[in-house]
């Protein structure tokens, strides 16, 4: 079934590629992963609010109150599997834009006339690019316990947008 569409998913890999590449590189290149990043967040953002069904932040984030409910029910190992993002996922890629969003603004700072060679700027960048990495580290665990624990593929979903037809207990929401 059809979940996350061509946008979605070009938005994901591209974030993955630059935020990636942006680590290793030095210099011109990276200022300029740095910006693609952050202009790949500001369309995210604007998909996120007039995209399909699966891609708008209202369809997918959820409420403290259910969260933590998911959230308890993921300890107990009694989850429901979520067609589209579970709440928790969710809220990691609040996160993760945020993140991304602040390692960019924060770099473009550290460029600026006003900013350049600041430590406390260039030491929040390092924070938020540190920050960023070990969300990173959190969002793969998420997505391989998923992946295992509802015996689908969502590194596949994420290239193919397709996840397997709902079944019992799905949540559509």
């Amino acid at each position: 079934m059809k979940v996350w569409d061509a946008f979605v998913r070009l938005a994901h890999w591209t974030l993955v590629a630059c935020v990636g590449a942006a680590w290793f590189a030095r210099g011109a290149p990276h200022e300029w992963l740095g910006y693609a990043a952050l202009g790949v967040v500001v369309l995210r953002l604007a998909w996120g609010r007039l995209g399909t069904r699966y891609a708008r932040f209202g369809q997918f984030v959820l409420g403290p109150g259910r969260t933590l409910a998911y959230a308890r029910s993921v300890l107990e190992r009694r989850e429901a599997r979520y067609l589209g993002h579970n709440p928790l996922g969710a809220w990691m890629i609040v996160a993760l834009l945020a993140a991304v969003a602040l390692a960019g603004v924060t770099g473009w700072l550290a460029t600026t006339e006003r900013y350049w060679g600041v430590e406390w700027v260039e030491e929040l960048h390092e924070l938020c690019a540190d920050g960023l990495l070990g969300l990173a580290a959190l969002h793969l665990a998420g997505v391989a316990y998923s992946s295992l624990r509802h015996r689908e593929n969502l590194v596949r979903a994420m290239l193919t947008g397709r996840k397997a037809a709902p079944r019992p207990g799905d949540v559509f929401e």
